[in-house]
């Protein structure tokens, strides 16, 4: 099952309702991705990175990123 399987929605952060930096659209998909760092890599432990949250806008697909 791909993103676009899924229905995009309404994302609110803090309190406010995020709306695309690029396209104005309020619409989005989400999913987890891992953030390697080299040394982590390097040592096999990727496991050990932290991870973000990504809304990927349902018109345009820019990412929005988050931490934690």
């Amino acid at each position: 099952m791909g993103l676009k399987d899924k229905e995009p929605q309404t994302v609110e952060i803090k309190g406010n309702v995020l709306k695309c930096h690029v396209c104005g659209n309020g619409y989005f998909w989400n999913r987890k991705a891992q953030l390697n760092t080299a040394a982590m890599s390097f040592l096999n432990l990727d496991w050990a990175n932290k991870s973000a949250i990504c809304f990927i806008c349902s018109e345009c697909t820019y990412i929005h990123w988050f931490l934690g």
